[in-house]
Parts: C-alpha cells; structure tokens; sequence
C-alpha cells in the first residue's frame, strides 16, 4: 500500500522516561487510511499528530462502530527496535472488524503499515528497560447519516504513545473483586471483539471495586453467573495443585495475545495448561482449602499481574502470602527477557524492523 507522509514542522521532544507514565504524551504524527464500500481502501497517509474532523451524525459516535488494538515496540540493548507479535494482532483487529461489521484489511498491508509508521516515529522508542512505545491501531465507522447498518465508510488509524514501566517500584500483587451483579458481555456477543463498548461495560463495577479498595474485578460469565472470564481487561490463570487452569475461550472472551504467549511458554517449561469452563465455586473452594497457589492476570500492558487477594461475598482471601509466586516470576521474566531482546527468542515471536 502506498503511504503519502506529510512530516510535521514542530517536532516535540520526550519528556525524561520515568515520567512518561501510560498513553499521556504522544508521537508528532498518526497514520489515516480511508474506506468505501465499492472502492476498498485508499488514501494511507502519514500526517502530523493532532484533531480529526467528525460529522455529528457519524456512526461511530451513535453506534459504537468502533474496534482497536495495542501492542509495542521495544529498544533493544544494541539499540534497534521491535515488535512483539504483531502479527497476531493483525488476525485480531480483522477478526473484530468482522464481528462489528467494519471492513477488513489485507494482513500484510495492515504490517506494513504499522512497520512504516514505526519507522517514521523510531525516536520514540524509549531506551529504558520497561519502557516501550504503546501503538494503538483503531477503525471506525464514519457515516454521516443515523441509522443502523454496516458501514459504508470507515477510517483506519495508528496513535503511538511512548510509555514508562508498568512496574516503577516492582511487582506487587493487586486485590480483586468478584464481581456477581454486572456483566462484561455474554457468548454470542462481542467478547471475543476488542470494541470499546466491552470496556464501557466494565466501568461501573470497577469503580465501585476501587470504592472498597480493590484494583479490579473478576467477571464471571453473564448466563450462569457461575464461571470465571477474566479480570478487569486482562485474561486471567490460576495455579491449583501444581497445574495451571485458564477460562476456555468461549466467545465471550477476549482471545488475549499475551494469555497465548503465556500458555506456550508454561507448556515449554513443563507445566500442564488447562483450558476449561471453571466456575466460581471451585475457585472459592481452592481458596479456603489452600490448593490455590498463585493467581495471576496477563495482558498487553502489564504482561502479568500477580493477584494478591480475591474478595468475594463479603470474605476476602490471601493468595500466596500477598507475594508474586515462582511461576508468576518466571513468566513476567522470560516474556519481558524476550521483549526486550534480552532473552533468546525461541519462540520466534520477534519482529525485529
């Protein structure tokens, strides 16, 4: 895909890495490509960072037509960058176009062109162990007339932001609430998707979590109310008896990229890795008989997050003493050593540009 670039004439400068913080400054320009039904995509330009025009009947703004992305691009110690997994994003956003009824675009056109802006914006990279440049590809759909119905018109776009470590002063585990009165989402529906409305969904019950003193909830399934999903935005993984149990994908599900990663790498190391239906009830009896471990949530930003404590009607319970547990550690470790380019790559996960 041919990419027109129109170079910004007021570069900024990064502010010092440990204060970048999470998705608060961003990169000089952004990525725009065009879509018509009947004519596909056209017009991908690099521009300088800054506001876009929406008419105020645009569909994204009535109906939510909205999906996005994230992942990173680190500094290696030699100094060149990469990304970790691109590709896999790739399949997602396509996959989440086609649940949201937005247009879909050719896997290798999509790389090249997260690879071109990456390129253009490589100052940005941090060079700080931790630190990474955030992208984050989105689409919406932007006709101007109300209605509901698949988009005729859409825009794809790239936003880059450089952000500082997860873990300033190291990995603490966080307290989590079992949420059992709102739902994220139910199978059928658009779990599986990564759209914005999944995450306006989980709002309310996360500020009432924080309310109590808790960093996230643990969503349960939104028929039963009876199985465990995952954990604020991340998927979740338990360590009972030696053997890791992860909730099976089941459409209601984000198919989380790091969740993958971190089954590939317990598998290598010998773990046995469980995908099933887990209900709330054995979780319960695993906490209060001690078989529960370690407990831990994964995801893009924090890759893993230990869970200290689980509060559930009323009672809360201590995981592990309120420390990070072995295999925690050994995942944030090779995961991060990988990232980073300070791990051999076994996996050949590494997309080096």
């Amino acid at each position: 895909m041919e990419i027109r670039i129109e170079r910004t004439k007021n570069p900024k400068t990064m502010p010092p890495e440990n204060e970048l913080g999470f998705g608060k400054v961003f990169t000089d320009h952004m990525l725009l490509v065009d879509w018509e039904e009947g004519k596909g995509w056209y017009d991908a330009r690099i521009v300088p960072f800054g506001r876009i025009d929406l008419h105020p009947a645009s569909t994204v703004l009535h109906y939510g037509a909205e999906i996005f992305e994230g992942l990173k691009v680190y500094r290696r110690a030699d100094g060149g960058i990469q990304m970790f997994r691109p590709q896999e994003n790739v399949k997602r956003m396509n996959n989440s176009a086609e649940r949201m009824s937005l247009p879909q675009m050719d896997e290798k056109d999509m790389l090249e062109l997260m690879t071109a802006f990456v390129k253009l914006e490589e100052k940005w990279v941090p060079k700080s162990f931790g630190t990474s440049l955030y992208l984050r590809p989105f689409m919406f759909g932007n006709d101007e007339a109300l209605g509901v119905h698949a988009v005729k018109n859409a825009t794809f776009m790239i936003i880059a932001s450089p952000s500082g470590s997860y873990y300033k002063e190291g990995i603490n585990p966080v307290g989590i609430m079992i949420e059992n009165e709102d739902v994220r989402t139910v199978r059928g529906g658009t779990g599986y998707a990564k759209c914005g409305g999944n995450y306006a969904a989980s709002t309310r019950a996360g500020e009432r979590a924080a309310k109590k003193g808790y960093s996230q909830v643990l969503w349960l399934d939104g028929v039963h109310r009876k199985y465990v999903e995952e954990v604020g935005a991340m998927n979740v993984m338990f360590k009972i008896s030696g053997e890791i149990i992860t909730p099976m994908l089941t459409g209601s599900i984000l198919p989380g990229i790091t969740r993958k990663s971190c089954i590939e790498v317990l598998r290598k190391l010998g773990y046995t890795v469980t995908e099933r239906l887990f209900s709330i009830d054995e979780l319960v009896k695993a906490l209060e008989n001690g078989t529960l471990e370690e407990a831990w949530g994964c995801g893009t930003a924090a890759v893993v997050s230990p869970i200290g404590k689980l509060a559930y009607n009323g009672k809360e319970y201590v995981i592990g003493g309120g420390k990070i547990g072995d295999v925690t550690q050994k995942l944030y470790d090779t995961l991060t050593g990988i990232q980073w380019g300070k791990t051999a790559d076994y996996f050949n996960w590494v997309y080096k540009l």
